[in-house]
């Protein structure tokens, strides 16, 4: 893929230039998270990214090292003052050598600093630029951090008890969604040969991530519905159950599921899912009560090798704890590795860049 391009080497900070994407260039004018995660992502996959950084760095180098060290490793630093003469001279010649250039940054400074592909086709016609916003490259520098595209998009309000206030999840949805999505639009436009702009908004990939509320509202008339126990839509029992000890995660989508589940935990009726729909308070105080004749840990114990879906909930230290295939060192940090398994390709994952490391 990278044979064409003038000055393409596989040589790349980490990895073994085997990945799927060995040889592929990629530029990052990132922050924080979403553009950042983007790029590690495909770092992770064989392609050699470049930071260019202003003199300060990328403003995550300065929350912790490991919060850097999650979103960056494996890449390369460059140093390049982007609203300088040298600095837009230098970013030509960067341009002229990569396959792609991935920003994240308001609208207005894209183009101020000629982060577009029309300002920078003149140096490659099939350089790809993929622009990171809130509301797209056209929809203006309102500001747009992960939560508060949360709370714009509708998430906000889907999520939490309804007898309580609206509520976030506990990590950044928005910013690793649109980066997932912006990970894969640059490489739809890799693939097809040509160069091009590629716009992708944190609000539209959240609104696109409420797919069937969103199809149930706009055809049927349906307005989403905040639910105890985060209980699904459309599948009933499909929520968390309280137990003897701990919550217990179960997700029952069809009558073979809820045929198994019931024998095992003495549960009669209900065999049709029309019929567990319509009676949903009815079938929740039977679950409930069934549950309760246990704890959740051993719950998950007796409902997995009967094939349902049910797990424990578990705090974030216990699922690291037992799940060490995930966990990989980059440098001297421990983080979670890629969970794109390739057959044949095992990623070397390099460590975070220092500031400015790779300017020669």
């Amino acid at each position: 893929m990278g044979s064409d391009m003038p000055g393409t080497d596989r040589e790349r900070h980490g990895g073994t230039g085997s990945g799927p994407l060995a040889g592929v260039r990629i530029l990052e004018v990132g922050t924080m998270l979403a553009g950042p995660y983007a790029t590690m992502m495909l770092a992770d996959l064989g392609a050699e990214v470049t930071k260019l950084e202003p003199a300060g760095g990328d403003i995550s180098r300065k929350v912790s090292d490991s919060y850097f060290a999650s979103l960056n490793r494996g890449k390369r630093s460059i140093r390049i003052e982007l609203d300088s003469e040298p600095g837009r001279s230098r970013l030509g010649e960067l341009v002229a050598r990569s396959h792609a250039l991935l920003v994240n940054l308001k609208p207005s400074a894209i183009r101020r600093l000629g982060l577009t592909y029309d300002a920078l086709r003149r140096y490659n016609e099939r350089i790809v630029c993929v622009a990171i916003t809130g509301y797209g490259l056209h929809g203006g520098d309102d500001p747009a951090f992960d939560y508060v595209i949360q709370a714009a998009a509708g998430i906000a309000a889907l999520t939490g008890d309804p007898a309580g206030p609206p509520t976030l999840p506990g990590y950044s949805s928005a910013d690793n969604s649109t980066g997932l999505t912006a990970a894969l639009g640059l490489l739809a436009q890799i693939v097809s040969g040509r160069g091009g702009q590629i716009d992708v908004s944190l609000y539209e990939v959240m609104l696109s991530q409420l797919n069937y509320h969103a199809a149930a509202y706009l055809n049927d008339g349906k307005r989403p519905q905040r639910r105890p126990f985060g209980a699904h839509s459309y599948y009933v029992p499909a929520q968390i159950f309280p137990t003897a000890a701990g919550f217990l995660a179960l997700f029952v989508t069809h009558d073979g599921f809820w045929k198994t589940f019931a024998a095992e935990a003495g549960v009669a009726g209900f065999e049709l899912m029309a019929d567990r729909v319509s009676r949903r308070d009815e079938v929740l105080a039977a679950v409930t009560t069934a549950l309760a004749a246990d704890t959740a840990t051993r719950w998950e114990a007796r409902l997995r090798p009967l094939g349902i879906p049910a797990a424990a909930v578990r705090d974030l230290p216990d699922a690291l704890d037992t799940s060490p295939e995930a966990v990989i060192t980059a440098g001297g940090y421990r983080l979670v590795g890629n969970p794109i398994r390739v057959a044949g390709y095992e990623p070397e994952y390099g460590p975070p860049p220092e500031l400015g490391e790779h300017g020669r």
